[in-house]
């Protein structure tokens, strides 16, 4: 595998986890589909760049640069920048923000110096501070099936405005990811078809070669490269 990859979780509530990677030599990995909203610094050719990445999906194949180096920021679910929602960049529809130095970017009219691994938090609740980062309650209202204070459909349109998804969706690709890290460790076909939560091995293998590009065999193989995969459980 030629991406290493690094992460830890967060104390902060707008904060799921905070992840870093690098490369020794380039090739192609599978960005399998994601659900939550991203920052991202990249470092590669004595340049520096930040991009803003929506929720995925499907699987896409991406070629890697060799020497390069990531920062990521993995915002908890319903986290969004209220100007720029998430559903604007849905499927690798990424924006990459202005530099204002080798050392910052531009964001909302003001410079912003990037990020680093232990930093994160207090950047983010910089954002938080100035408005420009928001979170909606109503997600995790949905997410619980708690009875919303407001109509169904209200809580819906929240939760697609503070996501770029819907409820279904997001139940989805949650559970290919934890069904992916099932076979990655091990399980087999048939008890990841239970444990997950999949009606039979077709429908496990049409949800994986679709939001994770491949087929429950080779992924227990574990001969291609994925985009990070953290620990989670099925949504309910």
């Amino acid at each position: 595998m030629f991406l290493n990859f690094e992460d830890r979780l967060s104390d902060s509530s707008f904060i799921e986890r905070v992840w870093r990677s690098r490369t020794e030599r380039g090739g192609p990995f599978v960005s399998i589909a994601a659900a939550n909203f991203e920052m991202a610094v990249t470092r590669h050719g004595g340049k520096a760049f930040l991009t803003l990445r929506g929720p995925e999906t499907k699987a896409t194949t991406i070629d890697c640069p060799s020497d390069g180096e990531w920062l990521g920021i993995r915002f908890t679910l319903g986290t969004f920048i209220p100007k720029l929602p998430p559903g604007q960049l849905l499927d690798r529809n990424d924006i990459t923000l202005p530099d204002a130095s080798s050392r910052s970017f531009w964001l909302d009219g003001s410079a912003w110096a990037y990020p680093d691994f232990e930093s994160a938090e207090t950047f983010v609740a910089m954002l938080v501070r100035k408005g420009i980062l928001a979170h909606d309650p109503a997600v995790e209202t949905v997410m619980r099936r708690e009875q919303p204070t407001q109509s169904l459909r209200t809580a819906q349109r929240h939760f697609l405005r503070a996501t770029g998804l819907t409820h279904g969706t997001v139940q989805q690709i949650e559970r290919a990811r934890y069904a992916t890290n099932l076979l990655r460790h091990g399980t087999s076909i048939l008890d990841t078809v239970h444990e997950a939560g999949y009606f039979d091995q077709a429908h496990l293998t049409r949800s994986l070669k679709h939001l994770i590009g491949q087929t429950p065999v080779a992924i227990g193989r574990g001969q291609t490269q994925l985009s990070f995969l953290y620990k989670t459980a099925p949504l309910p």
